[in-house]
């Protein structure tokens, strides 16, 4: 498609804009169904798109609608081929809030979420992304959420406080969140941009609902009000008043004439919302109300409360049919079944209970829990990943397959730290079990344990000649190690905090330690002696590397910046901003060219080192713990909170 883009290229803008609206639907019209179908597939068609100035992510899934075309998705000689494109859509609609503010993450966003997928649509757009010369990440394995998996799809930012009630329109376009910061957001769903903020509530908003036909906005707040909000106004229309403490839940009627609330007063009222006036007051709980629930049939109100019960009533007369009890805490979400037949809970007792709401017996309950990646390090071939986690454990995975090997438990807390000696056969962790241990990597047998730190060992590292472990730890002190005999040799101190980062220059004989006392310190190996500290910051150091020549090292903080800094007079050279969140992680190429970070703001960064300038980025579904980089200078592996690993090259360099 090359040729399509150096023509489409020369079109005027109106030109663009008709032909970007209409050649797919004109495909479709003529039935050349399968020129459709490569239209759709091709990425340079996507790319040219998503980055045109009058066109983004809604015209484009506009675009693959046209797959649920009678013509198209009623035709069994097209129905694995209509399948495999429904993906990419699926892909873009799960990365909308971060390509459309960054349309230059499409590669890594869709590699990383369609390299599960075998088709062959799906396997020449992935060829055509690795084929891409400019300057980018793309995942080599699939990483991120796949299309179809459930789970994060978008994350919304723009709330001063807690996000407490959300609601989605029908259409299932809008999404509605009533938060703490006493407003309403009202956001676009497939680009994750936010439309329009609803103002007037004088205190947290707690619960929203919206009508069936998606034309108001139902808010409910601790101020003790319900507003009534106009969506195509962006206005108020009125407000409901009788309750006598907070408003903790709101429901609406599938005929969108009647609100039912629910409050700390511990009560429910029902509410006509033509006229704004009260009907009736439900009462009969002893502590607060914190969740309401309609029947689909439109014939029941569900309620849920602190006082552990759920209580079901009649919505014609206002009567109390019989209770549900079982839970040992709150009750503080409900749901009901299309048939109105069952009612789901869910508690504070961290379990959920599924009830027969013709009987009102309890069916059964439901319980469950997970952990993350802290640390990762790759053998010098480049062949294998080792990565901690706070599970306690260290697994061991085929870098060229992305598969796990084996995995490594003796840990009792979580792994923080992991580094691999030169020859690639000894492993050494660090945890916060107070423990460093040393591991054969061939075996995954343990060697022998080291002790003597009083306080979490949080950051490990090996001289260059495999001889020599150096840890850090939050008792605020460096130990130097001999790694053959596994005795201390002597402690470095100096440091007024725990000691979270090091570093060894190339030529083994310096060490670098980063600290939560804000410094950097610089210490002879031989001797033990401090050299010189760097200073600068007021936020803890998170992270250290030094470039292979050994003269530049970069420092992460936790105040959302790296420093620069030449190693042999202590002089800053520059600083990087542009992550919004602590960085927890940095890697140097084997170059010294370039610079990885990773971020609590849920991105991998890649700077130039001369320049200081960002050159690409890559962005995760929560924090990068940590990042490393093989010896080919263009495999960049990334762990994640949520305990995701991320293998990315780097295009163009």
């Amino acid at each position: 498609m090359s040729n399509f883009a150096a023509w489409f290229a020369k079109k005027s803008p109106e030109e663009q804009e008709h032909l970007l609206r209409e050649i797919p639907r004109l495909f479709l019209e003529s039935g050349e169904v399968n020129k459709l179908f490569k239209l759709l597939a091709d990425f340079y068609f996507i790319e040219v798109k998503l980055n045109h100035p009058q066109f983004g992510l809604n015209s484009l899934l506009e675009d693959y609608d046209l797959l649920d075309q009678p013509e198209v998705c009623s035709d069994s000689n097209y129905a694995e081929t209509v399948k495999s494109l429904k993906l990419i859509p699926g892909a873009l609609l799960r990365s909308g809030h971060i390509i459309y503010p960054d349309p230059k993450q499409l590669n890594g966003q869709l590699s990383a979420r369609l390299a599960y997928f075998d088709a062959p649509e799906i396997k020449q757009l992935i060829e055509q992304i690795s084929a891409d010369e400019k300057t980018n990440l793309y995942s080599l394995i699939g990483s991120l959420t796949p299309p179809g998996a459930g789970g994060l799809i978008r994350t919304l930012t723009g709330h001063s406080s807690s996000v407490r009630a959300v609601a989605i329109t029908p259409d299932s376009k809008t999404v509605i969140a009533g938060s703490d910061d006493k407003t309403i957001k009202i956001w676009d769903l497939a680009t994750g941009s936010e439309k329009f903020t609803l103002t007037g509530h004088s205190y947290w908003v707690r619960a929203v609902a919206i009508t069936p036909d998606g034309k108001t906005v139902i808010s409910g707040s601790w101020d003790n009000t319900i507003k009534i909000w106009d969506v195509a106004t962006k206005s108020e229309k009125f407000t409901l008043t009788g309750h006598n403490n907070s408003v903790r839940a709101v429901a609406i009627t599938s005929d969108g004439k009647t609100v039912i609330s629910g409050s700390g007063d511990n009560t429910i009222k029902i509410w006509d919302l033509a006229t704004g006036k009260q009907k009736f007051t439900l009462i009969s709980h002893s502590y607060p109300v914190s969740a309401v629930a309609i029947t689909p049939d439109g014939k029941m109100v569900i309620s849920g409360s602190w006082d552990n019960t759920i209580k079901i009533w009649d919505l014609a007369t206002g009567k109390q049919k019989f209770t549900l009890t079982g839970h040992s805490n709150s009750v503080n979400a409900l749901g009901i079944t299309p048939d109105s037949k069952t009612v789901i809970s869910g508690s504070w007792d961290k379990t959920i209970k599924i009830w027969d709401l013709v009987t009102g017996r309890q069916k059964f309950t439901l319980t469950g829990h997970s952990y993350w990646v802290s640390a990762v390090a790759i053998t010098p071939d480049g062949k294998t990943l080792i990565s901690g986690s706070d599970d306690k454990t260290i697994k061991i995975w085929d870098l060229t397959t992305g598969k796990q090997q084996f995995t490594l438990t003796s840990h009792s807390n979580s792994v923080s730290a992991v580094a691999v000696t030169s020859d690639g056969k000894t492993l050494i962790s660090g945890s916060w079990d107070n423990t460093i241990k040393i591991w054969d990597l061939a075996t995954g047998k343990q060697k022998f344990t080291l002790t003597g730190h009083s306080g979490s060992v949080s950051a490990v590292a090996i001289t260059p000649d495999g001889k020599t472990v150096i840890s850090g730890s939050e008792d605020n002190t460096i130990k130097i190690w001999n790694l053959a005999t596994a005795r201390q040799q002597f402690t470095l101190t100096g440091h007024s905090n725990s000691v979270n980062a090091l570093g060894i220059t190339p030529d083994g004989k310096t060490v670098i330690s980063g600290s939560g006392d804000n410094t950097i310190k610089i210490w002879n190996l031989a001797t033990g002696s401090e050299k010189f500290t760097l200073i600068g910051h007021s936020y803890p150091v998170s992270a250290l590397a030094i470039t292979p020549d050994g003269r530049t090292l970069i420092s992460a903080f936790e105040d959302n910046t790296i420093k620069i800094w030449d190693l042999a007079t202590g002089s800053e050279k520059f600083t990087l901003t542009g992550h919004s969140s602590s960085v927890n992680a940095v890697a140097i190429t084997p170059d010294g060219k370039t610079v990885i970070s990773g971020s609590g703001d849920n991105t991998i960064k890649i700077w130039d080192v001369a320049t200081g300038a960002a050159i690409a980025a890559f962005t995760g579904e929560s924090p990068i713990t940590c990042c490393t980089v093989a010896a080919d200078g263009v495999t960049i592996v990334a762990g994640e909170l949520s305990g995701r690993l991320h293998f990315l090259r780097l295009q163009g360099r």
